[in-house]
């Protein structure tokens, strides 16, 4: 029986007959004779036979002429045009009034006329308008121009470098235990330092020689670490934080052995803080000011709570203006909101004694009584108007912290006030553990502990000399101020 098979006509023999071999492959392979092999075929095609396999081998029966590809017609032909290009261009229709159908022309029949209900009635006051009662609208008030912030001081290591690099360098790794934390961080690093070296068998680490280089180099890294604050506060000092002005002008008094540049450098930072506390004092008073007139109260309540300088009083004209401006918000017909917002920023102002409503509001809500309920250490006179027993031993309050999270959503007070009411009263505070000093110097600032991994290793060398008792240099710390550019509350 035949079948059929793609063979390659691999060459043309002298006698006429052909060899050829499977397309693709050595076997089968063959010959073929000349009678069989089409006239337009050559060497090298490959056609299609049929083929007959028996003992003798494969044997080719005859072979079908090759297919030529038909030549592809009926195609069209795309001639270019003459016109110039032209991009596309849109025109959108304007947005037209909303406010009623501006449909021209006659209705269809079954169509109700416009502007009237299905109940047959007519809407009055025009065809499209709503018989609802129209929402009430408040024009917001007007944006007081933010000042700039002021710049905190970012000092260099210039003096302390200079400093270390004159000191010998086995007394660098003391040097830079002093920085950390003065003699006490010296003491905790030799501690740590015998303790391990007891665990491993080792001798102990003498500590007199030790404290006695650390007492020796403090004053000058004292003194070194303050230029260095110093210098920074002056490139910036008609900008620079009246809080770490202040807390470079404390410092000062506290330094030992100073030259006369550095002399003269206290003298022009103590110049600067008058002046710097001068301007910040008048630009208090004039953003108070400022905020009441456009009818921001709780802004000017919060400027209130934030005196450039602790202890400063506030001017009695203008606590009697902000005590009416807010007492004028807390009508009886105010929402709840407003009397939260209100009442949380006079909670904390020089004024939070004088606040007192003619009356209550009509609605009194559960967030409100909360809030009063917190607030009533501060504003007896309020807690005693709504009925609440404020007790003689609450804790005076902390002024809510605005949340913080990557959306940036804002918080009413009145839903910060569940969280805080849910926690319950806090307790006493915990007794920290503050290292002792004597009590010819200032205690000392509370030290970080030491890692393991910064102990002093260097050996303790002779001293001949005991050095004089040097007090160590204690940084006043100033309250952490609320910032001015704190959101207002959205019932502002």
């Amino acid at each position: 029986m035949s079948r059929r098979l793609e063979i390659q006509l691999t060459s043309k023999r002298p006698d006429g007959t052909w060899t050829w071999r499977a397309a693709g492959a050595r076997e089968p392979k063959g010959e073929v004779a000349d009678t069989l092999v089409p006239s337009d075929t050559s060497v090298n095609d490959v056609v299609v036979a049929d083929v007959e396999k028996d003992l003798d081998g494969t044997r080719v029966l005859a072979i079908a002429p090759t297919k030529k590809k038909a030549e592809r017609s009926g195609l069209l032909e795309i001639l270019p045009s003459d016109k110039p290009f032209e991009a596309v261009t849109q025109q959108l229709r304007k947005k037209g009034p909303r406010d009623g159908d501006k449909r021209k022309g006659p209705r269809r029949d079954g169509e109700r006329p416009r502007g009237e209900r299905k109940d047959g009635a007519r809407r009055e006051g025009g065809d499209a308008k709503s018989d609802r009662p129209r929402r009430q609208f408040f024009d917001a008030p007007p944006e007081l121009p933010q000042r700039p912030k002021a710049k905190r001081i970012r000092p260099l290591r210039v003096n302390v470098d200079a400093v270390l690099a004159e000191l010998p360098e086995a007394h660098r790794a003391i040097a830079e235990k002093v920085l950390i934390g003065g003699v006490p961080a010296v003491r905790a690093a030799i501690e740590e330092q015998n303790k391990k070296a007891v665990a491993e068998g080792r001798e102990k680490v003498p500590a007199d020689g030790l404290i006695q280089i650390a007492e020796q180099i403090l004053p000058r890294l004292r003194v070194a670490e303050w230029r260095d604050k110093a210098l920074s506060a002056e490139k910036i000092i008609e900008e620079v934080d009246v809080r770490d002005l202040r807390s470079i002008v404390v410092t000062a008094d506290q330094l030992v052995a100073i030259d006369e540049a550095t002399r003269g450098l206290v003298a022009k930072m103590k110049q600067a803080l008058v002046v710097r506390q001068e301007t910040e004092t008048k630009n208090w008073f004039e953003d108070i000011t400022a905020a009441m007139g456009v009818g921001r109260v709780v802004r000017a309540l919060r400027l209130s709570s934030q005196p450039p300088k602790a202890g400063l009083p506030f001017p009695p004209a203008l606590a009697v203006q902000l005590t009416d401006a807010t007492v004028l918000g807390l009508t009886p017909d105010a929402p709840a909101e407003r009397w939260i917002a209100l009442l949380e920023a006079a909670a904390f102002s020089p004024i939070h004694g004088k606040v007192l409503p003619p009356a209550i509001p009509t609605v009194v809500s559960e967030e409100l009584t909360k809030t009063i309920t917190r607030l009533g250490p501060l504003m007896p006179q309020l807690a005693l108007l709504f009925g609440i027993v404020v007790d003689p031993k609450a804790r005076a309050p902390r002024p809510l912290q605005a949340p913080r999270n990557d959306k940036g959503t804002r918080k009413r007070a009145s839903d910060v006030n569940k969280t805080a009411d849910a926690k319950g009263p806090r307790g006493p505070k915990k007794d920290k553990d503050v290292a002792t000093a004597p009590k010819s110097s200032p205690a000392p600032t509370p030290v970080e502990e030491v890692p393991a991994t910064a102990v002093i290793e260097s050996p303790a060398p002779v001293v001949t000399e005991a050095p004089a008792e040097v007090p160590e240099a204690v940084v006043a710390e100033t309250p952490a101020v609320v910032s001015a550019d704190a959101p207002v509350e959205a019932a502002e």
